[in-house]
């Protein structure tokens, strides 16, 4: 079911990930993937996360059909709807659609191209994981002519948009298109009005910089943010230029930005690689919070960044789980999540 057309055009655009959503799409871990160590210890933290995903709302799980037996065995719970697919990974935020709504509050999909982080890894398969997933709920789609992931937006659905050029500008996606062609792309698909520029994500992130590991609104006017206070650290002179462009930037609306800081977990390596950890890579469910954490000795700073959230988000359960075997594999849940914002599919596209 594929629309013609543009979105803004046709009067849609993406609500902010806060809004209530019908369900989260995920996609069960691949063994054949990039998960560095033993894969028990992935399978449990992700089943736990997705349990904890469950009490809050529905969850469509992607499964490559071999693998179906082992989802049923870690994950026999109610509230998960399977969709049997071959899949190359499980990062159903990059791969996976990005719902956009009307006025009337019909729902549609946005299906951008996905090339695995600039060819990192195969992307074949997961390339058609959006119109896939689409398709099974009955949801009409748009083919964007860009080549992006989920992971690399945030918006506060009052038109602005947060990225960062590190991402969105790198050569390994969109070669041909220049910064203007971009924006521009954005703008027709997700009905934004002002793109806010962050020039790096966090040291060693193999997404080449994602927004979704260093900041997010909370609500409109009001921005989480990642920080470093170590100067040793390389994330130290990456996130003082963050905040400084934040510091300076207005929304679509002309409002400046509320900063919440949470300093970023101390630096854990795992066989020699620094992992990719963060706090801002949290995950919006119906009334609640999911929060990546990491133990260990980040305890006390992870203690720190679930009293910050509880304090921007009072009416929210906050809900931590085990972050740590989860970024081996080069992400977190929000990386692992995509929402469907509540709304029936848009029937005139249909």
């Amino acid at each position: 079911m594929i629309i013609n057309g543009i979105p803004k055009d046709l009067g849609f655009k993406m609500p902010a990930e806060w809004v209530k959503h019908s369900r989260t799409i995920m996609a069960w871990p691949v063994v054949e993937a990039e998960w560095p160590g033993p894969m028990e210890e992935i399978l449990e933290a992700y089943s736990d996360a997705v349990k904890k995903i469950a009490s809050f709302e529905p969850i469509l799980m992607i499964v490559k059909p071999e693998l179906k037996e082992q989802l049923k065995k870690y994950c026999d719970i109610n509230n998960i709807d399977t969709l049997e697919i071959i899949n190359d990974d499980s990062w159903t935020r990059d791969n996976g659609p990005t719902i956009v709504a009307n006025d009337k509050g019909e729902i549609a999909g946005i299906n951008w191209m996905f090339n695995a982080w600039g060819g990192k890894y195969p992307y074949e398969n997961d390339n058609m994981v959006a119109p896939k997933a689409l398709d099974f709920l009955g949801i009409p789609r748009f083919d964007a002519p860009l080549v992006m992931e989920g992971g690399s937006i945030h918006v506060d659905g009052e038109g602005t948009l947060l990225t960062t050029e590190e991402c969105l500008l790198n050569k390994n996606r969109n070669p041909n298109l220049t910064r203007e062609q971009i924006e521009l792309i954005l703008k027709q698909y997700l009905n934004v009005e002002k793109i806010i520029w962050l020039k790096k994500g966090l040291f060693g992130d193999d997404t080449d910089g994602h927004i979704d590991n260093v900041a997010c609104f909370a609500k409109p006017g009001v921005i989480i943010l990642q920080t470093c206070s170590d100067p040793d650290d390389p994330n130290y002179e990456r996130t003082k230029e963050n905040i400084e462009i934040l510091r300076n930037a207005t929304d679509a609306k002309g409002r400046r930005f509320e900063i919440i800081q949470i300093e970023q977990p101390q630096p854990v390596d795992y066989n020699g690689i620094r992992l990719t950890l963060s706090y801002i890579n949290f995950y919006f469910v119906n009334g609640g919070i999911i929060l990546p954490t990491f133990g260990g000795k980040n305890a006390s700073r992870d203690k720190d960044a679930e009293s910050i959230l509880k304090s921007v988000f009072p009416d929210r359960k906050i809900v931590t789980i085990n972050g740590l075997p989860l970024a081996r594999g080069g992400g977190n849940i929000h990386c692992l999540t995509q929402q469907v914002p509540a709304g029936p599919p848009a029937k005139a596209f249909i």
